[in-house]
Formats: structure tokens, C-alpha cells, sequence
């Protein structure tokens, strides 16, 4: 059976960012639901080594006091996360307990508390470390001990984040660097050694913003972190608490320049404390987005890692890609070093051939691709099924002026394309993208039979707009406030996620309902290119069309920026 995700080439962020380049994406986010969540507001801490325990955070009323610890857990990775179940009072006090780690053994539990009797802090915001231990994974926890200096000092520090082997610990300490908070890092001999002087992670990592909340990655490669909630955010963000990551080729080398984990994981509203899964698939993190369950730190959410495995960027993992691997290998090339984790471990080896072939004949859910770079005849095929369209009017091809390769050019008089449709609005989330060249307001350039004008421009400023609508009364059409009619080249695109439509121009999102729908208007007619659905004057394009997909699946910003340039 193939997998339902979509795999793709490059992460790519575009919202006025420097082009990034990673070898994975991120699949879109979900909520953890109400066993988990509540309007008290949650805060992920850590994932025990298994995958079968998470620990988390919250102001619940059937605390302790204050914030407590919770832990939730499954019979394996592919149940659901069960009841919450409180640490206890050996845990929890009647302060607040918050931010925790487990160790890959499961036998002791880092965390910080604020104010809690026997700490170092004076001031009235002071945090400490501690750490409790239990005999066994199913045993009590015991009482746990601060970790004294150098660890601590008479300031704040928290979100501890043990490695994987125990020797390293990543820590948050607030006004002792760069800026408001830093990340450091403490190291022992072994695990029986105390804590050493704690050191800076640098100027390369930390900024004079805030950067806290660190998770590092199973095989210590990526060191993930955010920004805390009320404090300073770093520069090229989106707009609020985000998450980042830096990585680095070995656990000997320094850390590279962070890079923002984007617009499908961050929003406009705080997203951070990432914590990610032992086997490397999934993304936990907090976030107070719209449409939750409330509360400080908002709610838990969850999205997949999706390794890169398409090299080719064709549509399908076949031998193409399997022959791009062989060609590195042994050496450390970024495109193909896909595993042990999604962003690998320096090298192309039979660790990222075994990712890869688990892949293998996968498609992208590309139901229907006309190129239109014919160069003679009237029809315009296509490429993965069978609904070929047929030209009527007198347009004409252009094979060596499309953005692409070659575009079909309409007069804006009775040009057009007729083609059949290969899916129904009403089955569920699709998207469609199309190059547009043009300049001249209020002409359609996709639309379905009969039915309604996909997309078009409206007819005073060139804005691109959609007037697919929810069959209800009162539905609107989606208008965006992008001119596509300059008379340069655009890659325009169409999503509907199954509650809100979302129109894009070059990558960036301009357009989306406030509120949700309940569902499109059923139809599955033929589709016209250069035409509004009823082919009246007035609604036929007049420039170059090329390059028309349709996917069965609502496309991401970072899926859409590969899979259609």
C-alpha cells in the first residue's frame, strides 16, 4: 500500500528568508486531541528512548500546585497516547515543576522547578535543575536532588536536555550570554563523574534574542530549540515563539548556523519547546495556534518528519533516485544522506539506501500534469492519466517560451482548452498550481465546466481570486490582494485542506478563509483552460498558460515550492 504522505525534494522557506536548504519537511501539524490537551494549557518536555512515554507539562486543576509534571503513555508507536497520569508528590510540588527530560534509560528525570525549597535561586523568577531516579522503569520516583554549581547559580536555569549516552547536558540559563536567554552545555567523564563548568554553545548558536528550550537529536546531529514565550524572538521568524535547528556533520564538530523550521510548523503564534521522537518521524512541540484548547503554551501538536527521497525531483522514487545515490556514495553529500535519521549522519551508506528503499514506486498524488509544451497539433497531454485536452480557437505553442520549457498562448477572444477531470471537489483536499503569464485584469484561467471559475483575477486590480464556494448561501469567493497580471511569470495555486481554501502566488500564501466551510460544491465536469466556466466574452485569457497540475492532497508551502517549480 503506499504511504499517504508526500515526499519532496527541498525545504525551502521563502517567506522573506534566505533559501534553506535540509533533507527533510515537515508534514502538517496535528493536535493531540482532548485526552491530552485541556484549557489549562500544555507544555511538552521530552519522549521517553521507546517512543511509549511522553512527558509534559501543565496547569491543570488536579495538580499539585502550580505547574506539575505529567506523563502520558501507549502500548506501542502506533496507539494513542493515554490518560495523563501525574508524577507524583515526590515530583510536584506546590510550585512549579516544568520542563523535563528523561534519560534513554528511563531511570532518571531532569526538570526544572521554580522556587522550590532547597534550590540556589534568590531571585523571586529563580529556576534550578534537579533530578530524580527510580529503581526501575515501572518504579516510584525518589526525592529528587538539585544539581548544585556549577550547574546552578543564585539566576535562572532550565530546560535541561540529556544526550543519548548521558555525558552531555543542554540547559537554558536566562541573562548570562548573548541575550535574554542562552543555551549551555555541561559535560562528566562518566555517569558516576559530577557536572563540569558549564560552557556558552557561542555566538554561532545563541543570539541577543532568546534561544532556549533545546532538544537534541537521538544521534546528537541537530540540536533543536525555540525561543521562550514573553522574551525577545530572533530575526526572520513568523512573528512569535518559533522553533529552530542547528546541525552539525559529527558530535565533534561545531554547530552550524540555525535555520528557522518554517511556515508548516511555525505560525503566527507561538510554537516551540520541539521535541522530537527516538526514531526520528515525528515532531512534537506546543503551540497556541487558533483552534485549540487554550491555555498558557496552548495545546500539544504533533507533525511527521518526512525524509527527502525523491533526488530527481520526477514525481516518483524509482532507480533514478537509486542510481543518484550510488553515485555519492561513501561520500557526505546533503541530497542523499537521508538516514539513519531524516537528516542523516555525514555520509551515503547502506543506512540511507535502507530509507530509501522503503520509498521505492512512490508517487506524489499527481492525478493529472499537462506540461503544454507541445509544439504542434491540438491536443495537450496528459502526462499521468488520460485526460487529454483538446484546443479549440486557435491557440498557438510556444516551445521555447514557457517559464519552464514550452506554453500554450490564447488571443483573450475564444481561445481555450477542454480537458477532462479526474477527481470530484467533493472527495476531499486537492490542489492545483499552473505558470500564468499575463496582463490583463479580470480573465480566467482555470475553471470547471458548467460549474465555477477556479482561478481567476478580478477585474479592476488583477488580484488573483478563487469563486469556488461552499454550496450554502452566502458563501463568498476567496480574493487575494496579489496582482498576477503584470505581464511577468507567476506559479498561481489553488489548496483546499478540507475546511479552508488557500490561494498562492510564487511560493507565498496570499490568501485563506477566516473561517472554515463546511464543503465545496459538488462537481466532477471537464475542466477549460484560458476560459471562464460558461465561456462568456470578456472571460478568456489573453497570454501564456503552462505547466497545469492537480494533486489529491493539500499541499504544504514546502511541498508546493518543490513539487511545482
Amino acid at each position: 500500500m503506499k504511504k499517504t504522505i508526500l515526499i519532496v525534494l527541498v525545504l525551502t522557506f521563502s517567506l522573506n528568508m534566505n533559501v534553506t536548504k535540509a533533507d527533510f519537511i515537515f508534514g502538517t501539524p496535528t493536535n493531540l486531541g482532548p485526552t491530552i490537551n485541556s484549557s489549562y494549557g500544555e507544555a511538552v518536555s521530552s519522549i521517553s528512548a521507546d517512543g511509549l512515554m511522553l512527558y509534559f507539562a501543565s496547569d491543570r486543576s488536579d495538580g499539585y500546585g502550580g505547574a506539575d509534571i505529567w506523563v502520558t503513555k501507549r502500548q506501542t508507536i502506533v496507539d494513542d497516547w493515554g490518560t495523563p497520569e501525574n508524577l507524583g508528590p515526590s515530583v510536584n510540588t506546590s510550585q512549579d515543576e516544568l520542563f523535563s527530560c528523561i534519560s534513554s534509560d528511563g531511570l532518571e528525570l531532569y526538570f526544572d522547578a521554580h522556587n522550590r525549597p532547597g534550590g540556589y535561586g534568590q531571585d523571586p523568577y529563580a529556576y534550578d535543575i534537579w533530578m530524580a531516579r527510580r529503581p526501575t522503569r515501572n518504579g516510584a520516583w525518589g526525592i529528587p536532588i538539585n544539581l548544585g554549581a556549577p550547574v546552578n547559580t543564585s539566576g535562572v536555569e532550565g530546560a535541561p536536555r540529556l544526550s543519548n549516552d548521558g555525558l552531555e547536558l543542554y540547559f537554558t540559563d536566562y541573562n548570562r550570554g548573548y541575550g535574554a536567554d542562552d543555551i549551555w552545555i555541561t559535560r562528566r567523564a562518566t555517569k558516576n563523574d559530577s557536572w563540569e563548568q558549564p560552557i556558552n554553545l557561542g555566538a554561532v548558536v545563541n543570539s541577543s534574542a532568546s534561544d532556549d528550550h533545546p532538544f537534541l537529536s537521538a544521534d546528537g546531529l541537530a540540536l533543536f530549540f525555540s525561543e521562550d514565550r514573553g522574551h525577545p524572538i530572533r530575526s526572520g521568524g513568523f512573528g512569535n515563539v518559533d522553533m529552530w535547528v542547528t546541525t552539525r556533520s559529527s558530535t565533534s564538530e561545531p554547530w552550524d548556523t540555525p535555520v528557522n523550521l518554517g511556515p508548516t510548523v511555525n505560525s503566527t503564534s507561538l510554537d516551540g519547546a520541539p521535541v522530537i521522537s527516538p526514531d526520528g518521524s515525528t515532531l512534537y512541540f506546543s503551540s497556541e495556534r487558533p483552534g485549540g484548547f487554550g491555555g498558557i503554551w496552548g495545546d500539544i501538536y504533533q507533525a511527521p518528519i518526512i525524509p527527502i527521497v525523491d533526488f530527481d525531483g520526477d514525481g516518483i522514487v524509482d532507480s533514478a533516485d537509486m542510481c543518484i545515490m550510488v553515485d555519492h556514495w561513501g561520500e557526505d553529500y546533503s541530497l542523499c544522506d537521508i538516514g539513519p535519521m531524516p537528516w542523516g549522519d555525514g555520509i551515503v551508506d547502506v543506512q540511507d539506501l535502507i530509507v530509501l528503499a522503503e520509498h521505492l514506486f512512490e508517487d506524489y498524488h499527481l492525478v493529472a500534469h499537462w506540461a503544454l509544451d507541445e509544439e504542434m497539433g491540438n491536443i495537450a497531454y496528459d502526462s499521468v492519466g488520460k485526460n487529454y485536452g483538446t484546443l479549440q480557437g486557435d491557440p498557438i505553442w510556444k516551445p521555447t517560451e514557457g517559464k519552464i520549457n514550452g506554453a500554450l498562448l490564447f488571443d483573450g477572444i475564444d481561445d481555450c482548452v477542454v480537458v477532462g477531470y479526474p477527481l470530484n471537489l467533493a472527495d476531499g483536499d486537492f490542489s492545483v498550481f499552473v505558470w500564468v503569464k499575463g496582463d490583463t485584469p479580470g480573465q480566467v484561467i482555470l475553471s470547471q465546466i458548467g460549474a465555477a471559475n477556479w482561478l481567476c483575477t478580478d477585474s479592476v486590480e488583477g488580484y488573483l481570486m478563487t469563486e469556488l464556494k461552499d454550496p450554502g448561501r452566502g458563501s463568498t469567493p476567496l480574493l487575494s490582494q496579489t496582482c498576477i497580471t503584470n505581464d511577468d511569470w507567476h506559479r498561481i495555486g489553488l489548496v483546499w485542506d478540507g475546511n479552508y481554501r488557500h490561494l498562492y502566488v510564487d511560493g507565498v500564501e496570499v490568501a485563506n478563509d477566516d473561517v472554515p466551510l463546511s464543503s465545496l460544491a459538488s462537481a466532477d465536469g471537464g475542466l477549460f483552460f484560458g476560459t471562464g466556466c460558461y465561456r462568456k466574452p470578456g472571460t478568456f485569457f489573453s497570454g501564456l498558460i503552462e505547466d497545469v497540475r492537480i494533486y489529491n492532497q493539500a499541499l504544504t508551502v514546502e511541498e508546493i515550492e518543490r513539487l511545482t517549480r
